[in-house]
């Protein structure tokens, strides 16, 4: 039978803003959080700049996701520059776009004691190597009891202990983006509620007869969303955290579907045929050139298309913003809705005990974050994300555009909020898998021997 992740729990507890600790529960139980606009100017430049005395000048060792391609990654370096100004302190930040590779040069630094003084990271297993290397929150509070005192601490992630580690920024949601510019010239209509799985192969196949790219998918280093979101589809919302013990148990089965169903819209052509060799940015091109209908990404592709909409002066095109658009993954009808979403809260803000150590960085560190998850910053950061946010986010109704009333419709109209369940696995093993899935394509390994393959590697 299947096995169940230690982790889950606290995933579901834990990590999950939109509905507590029982799956399954509708997320429109706390709105204030799932939803969010973007804060007026006078709310962002309401931010705390100093909430703790902070001694001599110090120079912070920082890591954050927010870099390259990541929306959050200009409005990261503009709150910086101000927490700099203000305080005298210097960041030393290395931040980057988190795959692989900078994973494992996270674990070397901690392995080899060069780690930084804090950090924005997952609070899953990827964090387990080095949590007895940062600290927790019960014993920053010890020395600074308003620490993270904005957060909900239900809402906050946890780690499989359910210890609290990391204060988060803003939360995820998982769906598919829609380029109407693309449906309208292949005269498709925009996904609605109750999107079926059919329905989505036929729009597929109508928008390739127009000379359109259906999808915009990179298997090169992005293969999780198809993974993650066709596995959901072959189970529910209360067995997607399962993992597989034997290909022939439940979850083995679900894995091995959606496999198929991913090879399939492979074998009739709906991704680029370069979809195998380029990369996610090149993919990213063709669904902001208007040359692809459909791509499955995160909550932080909404702010990147923001700025691929903006003037010249950052300001939102409403008329280039209104192409684009989010729908419900497609629903195969059997344990999830279409109304069934990927989401919850998985990153956040950790102080090493090394940073702790030294009595000047100790209290540079707790300022530094304190500003960083303020009220204001994170109510920027969230966007039309999830927060933890005592208060809800800032909300400026003035400041919507369409896209982001396309997404508070979506996000109020989802029955349930599940965690990827990719973010259980460990990463060596969860990369194996993800680098084979190319091969499973093109025919050189069934979808059964990758799974096998996999419940072999995980059970070691």
């Amino acid at each position: 039978m299947e096995r169940v992740s230690a982790l889950v729990m606290a995933l579901i507890c834990g990590i999950n803003v939109l509905y507590g600790c029982t799956p399954g529960k509708p997320v429109n139980s706390e709105p204030a959080d799932s939803v969010a606009a973007r804060p007026s100017e006078s709310a962002v430049s309401a931010a705390p700049v100093s909430h703790t005395p902070v001694g001599n000048p110090v120079t912070l060792n920082t890591f954050s996701s927010f870099a390259g391609n990541d929306g959050n990654a200009l409005k990261y370096q503009t709150y910086t520059a101000q927490w700099q100004e203000k305080t005298g302190n210097k960041l030393n930040d290395t931040s980057a776009v988190i795959e692989e590779t900078v994973k494992a040069r996270i674990r070397t630094d901690f392995s080899a004691g060069a780690e930084p003084d804090v950090l924005f990271y997952f609070t899953g297993v990827d964090a387990n190597e080095f949590l007895d290397k940062v600290m927790t929150i019960e014993e920053i509070r010890k020395e600074f009891p308003d620490y993270a005192a904005n957060m909900k601490e239900s809402a906050v992630p946890v780690s499989a202990a359910g210890v609290w580690y990391a204060v988060p920024v803003n939360g995820f949601w998982e769906n598919l983006f829609v380029n109407k510019k693309v449906l309208q010239m292949a005269g498709v209509a925009i996904p609605g509620i109750g999107y079926t799985w059919d329905r989505f192969l036929t729009d597929c196949q109508k928008i390739k007869d127009a000379g359109l790219t259906p999808i915009a998918a990179s298997f090169v280093d992005v293969p999780h969303y198809w993974w993650e979101f066709t596995i959901f589809n072959n189970t529910s919302p209360r067995t997607h955290l399962n993992i597989p013990g034997d290909i022939s148990d439940d979850a083995g089965k679900a894995w091995i579907a959606g496999m198929k169903d991913i090879k399939e819209i492979y074998d009739r052509g709906f991704f680029p045929e370069n979809a195998l060799s380029e990369k996610d940015d090149a993919m990213q091109e063709l669904f902001y050139n208007d040359k692809a209908a459909f791509m499955l990404d995160g909550s932080w592709r909404v702010n990147a298309l923001k700025v691929r909409s903006s003037d010249a002066y950052n300001e939102v095109d409403p008329d280039k913003i209104k192409n684009f658009s989010v729908a419900s993954f497609p629903s195969k009808g059997f344990g999830r809705k279409s109304t069934d979403m990927i989401g919850g809260m998985s990153m956040g803000w950790y102080i090493t005990k090394k940073c702790w150590n030294d009595p000047d960085k100790k209290a540079a560190a707790v300022d530094f974050i304190t500003f960083v998850t303020s009220d204001a910053v994170v109510s920027d950061f969230t966007g039309t994300g999830a927060s933890a946010l005592k208060n809800g986010v800032i909300l400026d109704p003035g400041e919507l555009d369409a896209l982001d009333n396309d997404v508070i419709k979506v996000n109020t109209n989802a029955t349930t909020f599940t965690a990827p369940v990719q973010d259980l696995i460990a990463g060596d093993v969860r990369n194996a898998m993800f680098q084979n899935i190319p091969q499973t394509l093109i025919g050189k390994m069934t979808a059964e021997d990758l799974i096998g393959q996999f419940v072999a590697s995980y059970n070691q």
